[in-house]
């Protein structure tokens, strides 16, 4: 696989993202629909939004790893959050999450009206290998 980050500018650098990223010659891909704070019984978190967010995150990586993908795979990051503001000084934990796994991805950060039940944050990946 090759994959090539497309950047005009410098300022997205420190958001933790790229403008666009093309790839090439990719073995698979998975979609994965949005992952928020659910436990594997099913229960919708009331937590606040930096659990709900670190929960999100480990459900996302639950489901990569166990569909045999590595995060470092993700080329596609959709954040859906039903605050920006409550979210954003958070938001480290995911520059962090991101650097760790030396994820390049395209993102876009969408604030909604509503989440399912009790949730304030979801993550949707698109992951190649």
């Amino acid at each position: 696989m090759e994959k090539r980050t497309v950047n005009p500018w410098t300022w997205q650098d420190g958001r933790s993202y790229a403008q666009a990223v093309e790839v090439k010659n990719v073995e698979s891909t998975l979609y994965c629909s949005g992952q928020a704070a659910i436990d594997p019984d099913g229960t919708s978190s009331d937590k606040d939004m930096k659990s709900q967010l670190q929960q999100a995150i480990a459900n996302l990586e639950e489901v990569i790893r166990t569909a045999g993908y590595d995060c470092s795979g993700i080329v596609r990051l959709n954040i859906y959050t039903t605050s920006t503001e409550e979210l954003w000084p958070h938001f480290p934990i995911l520059q962090e999450w991101i650097a760790k796994h030396q994820i390049t991805q395209a993102v876009t950060m969408l604030q909604v009206t509503g989440l399912f039940e009790t949730l304030t944050v979801e993550l949707e990946a698109t992951v190649v290998r």
